[in-house]
């Protein structure tokens, strides 16, 4: 007699994501693989987002008292999850097909005994700026460029076993890349060490037209976390040739196509506000 498959709770966290969270719920409950539960922590929104989350089959779970930490508000979504397998997926990550999540645990449910932490294909949307577009595919795709990186992960659509988010809770202190943190910690551990697997099969729609001044934010919270992670030292020359590099690849993906050829000098901007605030981050 087979086994019955692990229950899965599928964790969510929102705010202000009214775009985006009825068909990211819409795309959950389609799935063909079941049974599962969802469960819902929104951060106050103000757009509605609670509203909408609530015309859907689901149980809420108020965000830990105090400023936000990602790591401890993950820890509190953990505890509250009944299914062996713990699934993340922010509200603005919609799942593409009724396959996303049978793909996503697919490497979990083959190997049960095995510690793994699997992430989605990250499709951008169509809205997405030609850039934005260019970056998605690069870092997910058939992920062969992100296998020569040095680490790559991302928790907004991704699965691991309940029982080693409890036996090491992520981490409460840091405030950007926690998921980064606890798979290159986890993955590095002497004994029974993590494996990070990513399955191009399982597509979700995610991806984010950033300003300059949102980009500068992102990337001066992610050189902090860099240096705190990996002990990255602080590099103006690595930054800069790191934004010529990447501008010429841009300058690349451009080329071809000229409907897009309104953001070629809009590169080099975007790429040394990256670096640039990266490099002031990992000063911290």
């Amino acid at each position: 007699m087979q086994s019955e498959a692990p229950r899965i709770s599928v964790l969510v966290r929102s705010y202000n994501d009214a775009a985006f969270i009825g068909r990211t719920l819409k795309g959950v409950f389609s799935q063909s693989l079941a049974p599962f539960e969802v469960i819902v922590c929104d951060d106050a929104s103000s757009d509605g987002t609670r509203d909408i989350a609530a015309g859907f089959p689901v149980r809420f779970v108020e965000r830990p008292a105090g400023a936000y930490k990602p790591g401890r508000t993950l820890n509190a979504l953990v505890r509250e999850a009944k299914g062996e397998i713990v699934v993340f997926n922010n509200s603005d990550a919609v799942p593409c097909d009724r396959d996303w999540l049978a793909e996503l645990v697919k490497p979990l449910v083959a190997e049960p005994g095995k510690p793994a932490f699997a992430f989605a294909n990250q499709l951008p949307r169509p809205d997405a700026q030609a850039l934005v577009r260019k970056d998605s595919l690069r870092a997910f795709g058939d992920g062969k460029v992100q296998a020569t990186w040095r680490f790559f992960f991302s928790l907004a659509s991704s699965a691991t076993w309940k029982r080693l988010l409890v036996e090491t809770p992520f981490d409460e202190d840091i405030q950007y890349s926690e998921d980064v943190e606890w798979t290159w910690r986890n993955s590095r551990r002497e004994k029974d060490p993590v494996r990070v697997v990513y399955c191009p099969d399982a597509h979700v729609e995610h991806s984010h037209n950033y300003t300059l001044g949102e980009l500068a934010r992102r990337f001066r919270g992610e050189g902090a976390a860099d240096r705190a992670i990996f002990g990255d030292q602080p590099s103006l020359v690595r930054e800069l040739s790191s934004a010529a590099r990447e501008t010429l690849r841009d300058w690349a993906y451009l080329a071809p196509h000229p409907s897009d050829w309104a953001e070629i000098p809009v590169a080099p901007v975007r790429r040394i506000v990256q670096r640039l605030a990266h490099w002031c981050g990992s000063r911290q």
